[in-house]
């Protein structure tokens, strides 16, 4: 498990989060959503062990993140930022293959270009595998993220017959908007990547912008709101009108999906 007790974080004078605890179990996708500056990204970033709370603890299985040395956290979470920086001239192919790099040592290239292939055909990307990574569309370019964050996770993740790491302990992908720059179509697809690692019995988190996603693909749903959770629960009993209405000042209606029955938001 993922846990984080009583992080509170501040820039100068300026505090993000004041006392947010909060849980990613294995197994399960939690939601983060909230209005901007709520403090969702910084919570994401201390939850990664990027930064670190003035007070407060992150810990893994019981562990604190401290204690974990940089390449086994590398080896049990991944992460996608909400604005991944690379502008060198890579294949798309060798960017992905950079998720391999805590196992260097590890596997075969063989198997690492089997991984890389794996993912790039969860994010819908094999046609991009020769591409250079600059020349793609911002789109293009979040799908080719998502695969690269998968390839680290992929090993217990995906294969069923135990390949890969030969472990069998819980992984945790943190996702910072990954339906940035997305289409619909990918929206949908990206997501349902994060749903699928979860039963393997890995954990989600994805800070998302769309409440609608959240309430479809989500297990559990947060809100965030200046710097404080403001709900949290399952997607129905967090994504309601009263919610949504305090936490972005926005009047919504919110029914119910024909389908699965999911809350489902309109504006007005």
């Amino acid at each position: 498990m993922l846990a984080a007790l009583n992080l509170r974080y501040h820039y100068g004078a300026k505090l993000i989060l004041s006392d947010v605890s909060l849980l990613i179990r294995p197994g399960e996708v939690l939601a983060v959503i909230g209005p901007n500056g709520a403090g969702k990204s910084t919570l994401l970033h201390l939850l990664s062990g990027t930064i670190k709370p003035q007070s407060g603890e992150v810990s893994l299985d019981g562990r604190p993140l401290r204690q974990w040395r940089p390449v086994d956290l590398a080896k049990r979470r991944a992460v996608l930022p909400q604005t991944p920086l690379l502008n060198f001239p890579f294949r798309v192919l060798d960017v992905v293959l950079l998720g391999r790099s805590p196992f260097a040592g590890q596997a075969a290239r063989q198997e690492d270009l089997r991984i890389a292939a794996a993912a790039l055909h969860e994010a819908d990307a094999v046609h991009l595998a020769e591409r250079i990574y600059p020349t793609l569309s911002g789109g293009e370019r979040q799908r080719v993220q998502l695969a690269r964050v998968l390839t680290q996770v992929w090993p217990a993740a995906c294969d069923t017959a135990g390949e890969g790491s030969g472990k069998h302990e819980s992984l945790y992908l943190l996702l910072d908007e990954p339906t940035n720059n997305l289409d619909i179509a990918h929206q949908q697809t990206t997501l349902a990547s994060a749903r699928r690692l979860t039963d393997h019995g890995h954990g989600v988190l994805a800070v998302l912008h769309d409440p609608n996603l959240a309430a479809f693909y989500a297990d559990r749903v947060c809100i965030l709101k200046d710097g404080e959770i403001m709900a949290e629960g399952t997607p129905d009993t967090v994504i309601t009108e009263r919610n949504l209405e305090a936490a972005f000042g926005l009047r919504v209606t919110v029914m119910r999906h024909p389908g699965n029955g999911r809350a489902v938001m309109v504006p007005g």
